[in-house]
C-alpha cells in the first residue's frame, strides 16, 4: 500500500478550502444582486455585472448585455415598488449558482430558477426562467 505524502494532503486541503471560499464569495455577490435588485440600485447593480456579461431572459427570448439591463433600471424601479425578493441557492459548483427566487410584487408573484456565474466577484452570465405564476413552490 503506497503512503500518502503530506503534502498532498496539504494541496488537496488547500484546494478544497479555496472552492469552499469561493462559494462563498458566490453567495455573497448573489446576496448583493437581489439586494440591489430590489430597491433598483443602478451604481452597486453596474458594480456587481462584468463589462461583457450576457443576461439571458428565457422566457421572452432577449439577451441583455450590461448597457442594456442597466438603461431598463428606471423601468425596473417602477415595477419593483413595493415588491419583495426571497431568494435561495438550490445549488453552487465550479463558478455557477442556480437560485430559486420569488419575485412578489404587490398585484402577482412568479417564482424564477436563475443561475448565475460569477468570476472575478463580478457576474458573467445570467440565465432567469419562469418555474411558476407564483411563489407557492418556494
Amino acid at each position: 500500500m503506497r503512503r500518502i505524502s503530506w503534502r498532498i494532503i496539504l494541496a488537496a486541503t488547500l484546494l478544497m478550502s479555496s472552492l469552499v471560499r469561493a462559494s462563498a464569495d458566490d453567495g455573497a455577490v448573489i446576496d448583493r444582486w437581489y439586494s440591489a435588485l430590489l430597491v433598483a440600485d443602478r451604481t452597486e447593480l453596474s458594480e456587481l455585472l462584468s463589462d461583457d456579461v450576457r443576461m439571458k431572459l428565457d422566457d421572452i427570448g432577449v439577451v441583455q448585455s450590461k448597457q442594456d439591463f442597466i438603461a431598463s433600471i428606471d423601468e425596473w424601479r417602477g415595477a419593483v415598488a413595493g415588491a419583495a425578493i426571497r431568494h435561495r441557492v438550490e445549488k453552487s459548483e465550479n463558478g455557477e449558482t442556480t437560485v430559486l427566487a420569488c419575485y412578489d410584487f404587490p398585484s402577482n408573484d412568479t417564482l424564477i430558477r436563475e443561475t448565475f456565474t460569477v468570476a472575478g466577484g463580478r457576474i458573467v452570465a445570467s440565465t432567469q426562467t419562469a418555474v411558476a405564476q407564483d411563489c407557492s413552490a418556494y
